[in-house]
């Protein structure tokens, strides 16, 4: 069982359909670390186009699916409750494996830096313990 659903997550970061990338958060440490899951389906919106007779999820919206993880875990904390993280830069984003329906997409970071409003999360995605994507994410909360 989900430590918070689709609906739970809603109430901590602003993101919404078809823009939501993360169904579950399974483990939170407000402020340090936050480990989601989803879940890679057929129907998935990005599929139509990318690509069509070979459906894989683009390497950018898994960054962003580490991103929402990242911005949960931030977002937990009562003085950033209400905020909006935006991207600041992303670094030594690397892809290994595909991710193709059918997949369930584990997102771990952890938060290694802040100051102010500024962070820096370590982020890996992986299906099955095989990672399929690593990404340091700079975000600013406003």
């Amino acid at each position: 069982m989900p430590l918070y659903n689709k609906e739970q997550i809603m109430e901590i970061i602003p993101h919404r359909d078809p823009f939501l990338l993360i169904d579950e958060i399974e483990e939170l440490e407000p402020g340090k670390r936050c480990a989601a899951v989803k879940y890679i389906k057929e129907d998935d919106f990005w599929f139509k186009g990318h690509f069509p007779d070979y459906p894989v999820v683009p390497g950018v919206l898994m960054v962003e699916m580490l991103a929402q993880a990242g911005c949960a875990a931030m977002l937990t904390l009562p003085e950033n409750k209400g905020k909006i993280g935006f991207f600041g830069g992303i670094r030594e984003a690397k892809f290994r494996r595909q991710v193709v329906p059918g997949d369930t997409l584990r997102l771990e970071v952890e938060i290694i830096k802040v100051k102010g409003s500024v962070g820096i999360g370590k982020g890996i995605a992986a299906v099955n313990g095989e990672k399929a994507v690593s990404a340091e994410i700079t975000f600013a909360l406003k």
